[in-house]
């Protein structure tokens, strides 16, 4: 993927050096709910109008969206106000019909990016599209639902193969197991990790499904920008309280307006003699880190060689738990997150392990 050759998502004088910002509901659900969100949304200053067309719910029976004949909404939308429309689309069909609607930006979401079948299924459509067609049309793709960075890599590159260059990527968080304060836990680590390998590559959060919740929208937000995304995509609906789908996330468009005016987009600036001294003490902290986690897995391969010899399994469940217990109090104790601290300590516990089993196999004892 050669992605010095990618184009601009979009024309510098719609933003400028601003953030990307698209809004709309979550669902369409009427010729009336559409255009008087966009109506709202446009007066805002809000240039890219979204709303999801064919809805993907986890259970049968919720609303899956009007289909169709609801991207003649968007259409009235583009040509009443002048906004880009944009639209999820999960297979060949939904894209064929979003292209003949029109529609400007398409963006595939986090069910369909973590199936390779069905993204190369859409990028065989795109990839017999006019040139300037695909030349004038932005795609977007949400992270899978899983944290999976490299069903995230391989996606953009179908979509990048398929001859689409303007590409961008969306975070929306990521599906756990049990009660979270967020939807989607963000796991911001991940996004970061793409953007590094893909810089060119236009980053845009969701706060909307990863909170779940209005509230949790604004400070979402501003840690997205204030890690440098390229911008947001947020539900925003004239009824919030009442939408057929995704309720409890949705902002009016005069809340969303005030989230986006209280946001402050901190600029890179020339790094201070000051701001050098402290990342060279980051750099000398790191070194140590490295030293220590070193020096931690001889040790380790040690143990692993008394364990072999005394016939002991290599991994000892009470003590695990009770040193991870302790230890999280230990850092909490200490100002640092509880849950930062045990996925440090379950990567270190694994890798220790890994060495002691590699110690402890059969393998081991044949002399090469």
């Amino acid at each position: 993927m050669n992605i010095t050759d990618l184009k601009p998502i979009f024309p510098e004088e719609l933003f400028g050096d601003g953030p990307i910002i698209m809004a709309g509901p979550c669902s369409a659900e009427s010729e009336a709910q559409v255009l008087a969100a966009a109506r709202a949304l446009s007066k805002n200053g809000i240039k890219i109008f979204r709303a999801g067309v064919w809805k993907p719910r986890t259970k049968p029976g919720g609303f899956e969206g009007i289909g169709t004949p609801a991207l003649q909404w968007l259409a009235k939308v583009k040509s009443e106000t002048g906004m880009l429309v944009a639209t999820e689309v999960a297979n060949r069909s939904h894209l064929v019909d979003a292209i003949l609607a029109g529609v400007d930006v398409i963006w595939i979401g986090a069910r369909t990016s973590a199936n390779p079948f069905a993204v190369q299924e859409i990028a065989d459509v795109l990839a017999t599209l006019p040139q300037e067609r695909r030349d004038s049309m932005a795609v977007f793709v949400k992270n899978p639902v899983n944290p999976d960075i490299e069903l995230w890599v391989g996606a953009l590159e179908r979509i990048y193969n398929a001859g689409i260059r303007r590409l961008g990527a969306i975070h929306r968080g990521f599906t756990s197991y049990g009660k979270h304060i967020y939807r989607n836990p963000p796991l911001w680590r991940i996004p970061i990790e793409l953007h590094r390998r893909l810089p060119e590559v236009k980053l845009i959060c969701d706060p909307s499904h990863i909170g779940g919740k209005r509230e949790l929208i604004a400070p979402l937000s501003q840690q997205a920008l204030d890690m440098n995304f390229d911008g947001l995509i947020i539900e925003s609906h004239c009824d919030p309280d009442n939408a057929l789908s995704d309720a409890k996330q949705q902002v009016t468009p005069e809340a969303l307006a005030g989230i986006l005016y209280s946001l402050q987009e901190r600029r890179a600036t020339v790094s201070t003699e000051s701001l050098q001294q402290l990342r060279q003490q980051i750099d000398r902290i790191d070194d140590e880190l490295i030293d220590l986690l070193a020096r931690r897995m001889r040790v380790s391969r040690e143990i692993g060689t008394y364990k072999k010899e005394h016939g002991m399994p290599v991994v000892q469940a009470g003590r695990y738990n009770d040193l991870m217990q302790k230890r999280v109090d230990d850092a909490v104790k200490l100002d640092m997150d509880a849950e930062f601290m045990r996925t440090v300590l379950a990567a270190i516990h694994e890798e220790s392990v890994r060495n002691q089993v590699e110690i402890c196999s059969p393998e081991a004892s044949v002399e090469k």
